[in-house]
């Protein structure tokens, strides 16, 4: 075990260093009296930005029930287990709230882990899409060429990869492995391979019309997301044109992608920084503005779940040490 802790422990340092490299990067030449200067200035928004908190993880729930709805579990165990992963992605390394999500719940949720893992997969897939819709669509002319090329391209072979799974499921499964099957044989072709099949087998019992459903509940979401975003900067006059926090809000997720430290801290702050420069920010408020939203996402997201997950524990009475149960867990999804 103490090899093992080892092991990890060394394994997240290459993220740590990225997510050093990004704060530096992003408040390089920035002054201590920046931060100070940031104010509330309209506090009316202060509602904004909590309902719309609220609402889009609300909504999160509500879709991931509904992609759960073929294994019976309820709303509430969906909504606790989620909010519960949701917060441990945030603190802990590896993405170990979706693993906790497949094996810890796959009992509270009476379903198989690799259906759970089928849901997480797809849900996965429609924030992508819709994300980097939003990107594409908001995007400013300052952003490098490379990223703005490399997203418009990424985004079409998302809507058409995504329409195709969504109305022809039923019909992939046997191309699928046939053009796997043609790829050399190694782990990672046969994950990823093991990975679109579970997706497009929940796709597929979800059916054309419930596929859609989804679909809108994941532009709600989103469309409560940055909203979030649209809020902060009402609330502390930062100036920006209309286009500036959807940008802000599809690169900042997007950066989620980038290996970095657990909550994508300093990639996040980099993305805000430059998206907002780009419709009209100042770099420094930018950058302070960045790092001020992504502190209330985490405290908001993580404080939640954390409080969902400890009622639970206290509840069923699980004295179980945390970590221990961390360490049972499989090292990354299968």
């Amino acid at each position: 075990m103490t090899q093992t802790r080892s092991r990890n422990l060394f394994k997240t340092i290459p993220g740590l260093l990225v997510s050093g490299f990004f704060l530096w990067y992003t408040f390089r030449g920035i002054h201590p009296s920046e931060f100070r200067s940031l104010q509330l200035t309209h506090p009316a928004w202060l509602l904004g930005v909590i309902g719309f908190t609220v609402a889009g993880y609300t909504m999160r729930c509500i879709r991931w029930t509904r992609m759960m709805r073929s294994t019976g579990a309820r709303f509430g165990v969906c909504a606790r287990v989620l909010m519960t992963s949701l917060a441990a992605n945030n603190i802990l390394p590896f993405r170990i709230g979706d693993i906790m999500r497949v094996f810890t719940y796959a009992s509270d949720l009476g379903a198989p882990p690799s259906a759970i893992l089928s849901t997480v997969i797809l849900e996965k897939l429609l924030d992508i899409f819709v994300v980097g819709l939003i990107f594409v669509l908001t995007m400013g002319s300052d952003l490098p060429e490379k990223i703005r090329h490399g997203a418009d391209a990424a985004v079409m072979i998302s809507i058409v990869g995504l329409l195709v799974l969504m109305f022809g499921a039923g019909q992939l499964e046997t191309p699928v492995r046939k053009l796997f099957g043609a790829l050399p044989a190694n782990g990672l072709v046969q994950k990823v391979e093991h990975w679109l099949l579970l997706a497009i087998d929940t796709l597929r019992q979800m059916g054309v019309v419930g596929n859609l459903i989804l679909l809108l509940e994941s532009a709600v979401i989103w469309f409560c997301e940055g909203m979030i975003f649209v809020s902060a900067i009402y609330l502390v006059g930062l100036p920006s044109d209309a286009t500036g926090p959807w940008e802000a809000v599809s690169f900042a997720n997007l950066s989620y992608m980038l290996p970095s430290s657990p909550g994508a801290i300093g990639p996040f702050e980099w993305a805000v920084k430059t998206s907002l420069a780009s419709h009209g920010a100042a770099q420094a408020q930018a950058a302070v503005f960045g790092l001020a939203i992504h502190a209330w996402m985490l405290i908001s997201v993580t404080g939640a779940g954390g409080i969902i997950f400890l009622l639970h524990r206290i509840r069923i009475h699980n004295h179980k040490p945390l970590l221990e149960e961390i360490e049972t867990l499989p090292t990354e999804l299968p």
